[in-house]
């Protein structure tokens, strides 16, 4: 016997091409195990109002706890028929227990059931991807413990700015990360508000005790406070899809950096064989396609954003089947960020840094501002200091000379009281280490906060 949640009013059956269109449960199946969660609270609710007897409760519970094993080890059976999670579970319930399943959805609407679903499985995703985060922050602040006084050139416009450590470096990173935890932490806070109890649209009116429900599914901290909005509210979702395409495009600008500091021109690190594949046809290749793939996920990261907010533009109040869009791009998401920071945290992990290369690329130009320094501090203003070191920079050019080498007396055209000390400034790790403001790149405040990082990512 086919089993639907509904069905009564209509004399025609469901047309098969519009189960093929209309039935969600070949994706959304793996709400299955929030689902049995949101029912077995569901039923305790239904047992303090009366609704139900004990025995009938204890059927129930134990009922959906079969069929959880069955979702669990593989071993449930779709059928036709099975619109969705929903459907699927309630007809699995009543071949295990009988008539008594029928009772179960008293009540309750799969408006209020699937908003409830969708939000404890959004705090299970945020609580996977936080933990994903803290393993790439953990495999940066590795590198960045080893490198804290490992020179490389930073950029600013891709071009050659000013000398900085490896370890700073990666430091970044695990700042700009460290927002991406804080985003989904809020995001999932805001999830934590309970729908279950709201009905359809206009709550209900047999009893329920909503507040209590929150007892039984202690991941809601509140109960939704208007029924409406209860079912049709989908901010949530949105909200960490806006975090995942964000993490992406993170991920988008590290793995830019490791592609370019991967290559031949550049050569500040190696990527680990198991972390690189081969060209088909040049047999000397080996591509950093972990880290082009890692560009190329942050665009669907984001499209899977796109395709939620129209989806949700221009919806009435209150429930709309259109919602049913939000679960296949969340999905998506949820795994292409998953292996993605997974990938990442190996391939920071595994990388070398090649001290030797990123050294060589540092050039006697770089150190411009700290010859400009050095005059403020012999009391020329900061302005009329950065024009005088930018001439110096083109006699270095003119004469094909790095700046180090270049006589004394050019130095002494811009500034009179210039001697031989001037040439003590051209010194890599002295520049680096003069950056020793809160934040800066000298390798003390770099040890320094890894000292921070690892005392707060271990906790």
């Amino acid at each position: 016997m086919e089993h639907k949640l509904w069905g009564g009013r209509f004399a025609e059956p469901t047309a098969a091409t519009m189960r093929r269109f209309n039935d969600s449960f070949r994706f959304d199946r793996r709400l299955a195990e929030v689902d049995i969660d949101g029912s077995i609270a569901w039923a305790g609710a239904l047992l303090e109002a009366g609704l139900i007897n004990r025995e009938e409760y204890e059927a129930l519970c134990q009922g959906l706890e079969l069929v959880r094993r069955e979702f669990a080890d593989g071993s449930f059976e779709a059928i036709e028929g099975d619109e969705d999670i929903h459907t699927a579970v309630e007809r699995r319930l009543h071949e295990l227990v009988g008539v008594v399943a029928l009772k179960l959805h008293t009540g309750r609407s799969r408006n209020d059931q699937v908003a409830t679903d969708m939000r404890l499985f959004a705090i299970s995703a945020g609580r996977q991807i936080d933990q994903r985060l803290l393993g790439l922050q953990l495999a940066l602040l590795t590198q960045a413990e080893a490198h804290a006084s490992t020179l490389m050139p930073g950029y600013t416009h891709l071009q050659r700015a000013q000398p900085i450590t490896f370890g700073h470096w990666c430091l970044a990173y695990v700042e700009m990360f460290e927002r991406d935890r804080q985003r989904v932490h809020e995001a999932t806070a805001r999830a934590r508000t309970l729908p279950l109890g709201a009905g359809a649209l206009a709550g209900n009116s047999l009893g329920i005790e909503r507040e209590r429900l929150t007892e039984a599914l202690d991941e809601f901290d509140a109960v939704a406070g208007n029924s409406l909005d209860a079912v049709s509210d989908r901010d949530y979702v949105a909200e960490l899809l806006f975090t995942f395409a964000l993490t992406g495009v993170h991920l988008s600008r590290l793995a830019e950096d490791l592609v370019l500091y991967s290559s031949a021109e550049f050569g500040f690190v190696e990527l680990a064989d198991a972390y690189s594949t081969g060209s088909s046809l040049m047999p000397q290749k080996k591509n950093p396609d972990s880290m082009e793939l890692l560009r190329g996920k942050s665009g669907r990261l984001v499209g899977n954003l796109v395709t939620l907010l129209t989806v949700l533009k221009g919806l009435p109040m209150t429930y709309n089947k259109d919602m049913q869009e939000d679960k296949e791009p969340f999905f998506d998401s949820l795994d292409t960020l998953d292996l993605s920071l997974e990938v990442a945290a190996a391939v920071v992990a595994t990388m070398e840094a090649r001290h030797e290369r990123m050294r060589a690329a540092l050039d006697d130009a770089m150190l411009a501002t700290d010859l400009a320094d050095d005059l403020v501090r012999r009391g020329v203003p900061f302005r009329e200091a950065h024009g005088k070191v930018g001439r110096l920079v083109r006699r270095a050019l003119e004469l094909h000379l790095p700046m180090r080498e270049l006589p004394l007396v050019e130095y002494q055209a811009v500034q009179p009281e210039l001697d031989h000390t001037v040439y003590s400034l051209f010194d890599m790790a002295q520049s680096v280490a003069r950056k020793d403001s809160l934040g800066g790149t000298a390798p003390d405040r770099v040890l320094e906060q890894c000292a921070r990082w690892r005392d707060l990512l271990d906790e």
